[in-house]
């Protein structure tokens, strides 16, 4: 029963965790005049002071000596910063100047991006079906690159930003929450002279358009950290296939928003390229279960295997046991 209540809390914290980074559009909007680079400097500010709260609620701060005695690590880290650093900044612009669609796309593309990644970079062998999608992914784009009169570029730097980000952090292999205070600890002072810069030359939109304004730049530590601790406890509660499953809400959302909120348009190429991409994406989703299913019968067969063979190598040593103890008696 407990399995059954933590797998139902997992999926809820998935889905919250996918949800509100697919709404996440909604909440960029509210923050104009404030230019992109000001909410992106805000964000990297105000989330360190967020972490660093919780990090501080639940006193887990011995991972920082480690990672200090470690240069490696701390290198990797700031290239993770400045990777995420150029995904946020992008998709703020994207989503305040109008193309949420098109910045969705990227979260599309991104499980295709990071495959490819896989096979490039890590000589990672790919099995048929991930191929094909692959290579339809790679259609969707050149569709789009008609429709759109160039590279989607907003699309692929948000995709490959983020399989790159998602390639180091797994080199790092430290935990989310802790990942985050590292990365927005690098980010910090940076993005805190260009806001007392900004602040100096008076283009701050901090404190100039009333309390309320400030607010909702200061909620944005809020808007990056909540979703992380959602995706952190369905993380250790639920399979990477439903996980798996469960990023593609998302961009679902976003590209809904896109559409039916901002109202983007959506002519006849476009909603071919992005159907190409959806049947890469159903492609690659349904050889990733079946290859998951053949897996854990592979490994259910292999424990019956090994559990046969243990009770009949007991009862072979409990048959030679058997004499030996009756000739003792004698």
């Amino acid at each position: 029963m407990k399995t059954e209540n933590e797998g139902r809390a997992g999926l809820l914290y998935g889905i919250g965790a996918y949800g509100m980074w697919g709404l996440v559009p909604l909440f960029w909007p509210l923050l104009k005049p404030a230019g992109a680079i000001e909410i992106l400097a805000h964000r990297m500010v105000w989330s360190l002071a967020v972490v660093g709260l919780a990090l501080l609620v639940l006193r887990r701060w011995g991972w920082v000596r480690e990672l200090l005695a470690a240069p490696k690590k701390l290198g990797l880290l700031a290239l993770a910063a400045t990777v995420i650093t150029v995904n946020w900044g992008l998709y703020i612009w994207a989503v305040n100047s109008g193309q949420v669609v098109e910045a969705s796309l990227g979260y599309f593309i991104n499980p295709l991006v990071t495959i490819a990644m896989g096979v490039l970079l890590l000589n990672e062998r790919l099995r048929p079906a991930q191929w094909t999608a692959v290579g339809i992914g790679f259609a969707a784009v050149l569709v789009l690159s008609v429709g759109y009169g160039r590279l989607p570029w907003i699309s692929l730097t948000l995709a490959f930003s983020f399989a790159i980000y998602g390639l180091i952090k797994k080199k790092v292999n430290l935990g989310g929450l802790e990942s985050l205070a590292a990365e927005t600890a690098i980010q910090f002072l940076p993005a805190l002279a260009y806001l007392l810069w900004l602040g100096s030359t008076g283009g701050a939109a901090f404190g100039a358009h009333g309390a309320g304004h400030a607010a909702l730049l200061a909620a944005t530590g809020i808007v990056t950290a909540a979703p992380l601790v959602c995706f952190g406890a369905a993380a250790i509660r639920v399979p990477l296939s439903t996980l798996g499953l469960l990023q593609y809400l998302a961009p679902v959302f976003q590209f809904s928003l896109g559409v039916l909120y901002f109202h983007e348009a959506m002519p006849p190429e476009r909603w071919a390229g992005f159907s190409l991409v959806w049947l890469a994406l159903t492609l690659l989703t349904w050889d990733a279960l079946r290859t998951a299913r053949r897996t854990r019968a592979q490994a259910a067969r292999l424990a019956a295997a090994a559990a046969e063979n243990a009770a009949e190598t007991a009862a072979a040593e409990a048959g030679a046991a058997a004499p030996a103890a009756a000739s003792d008696r004698v």
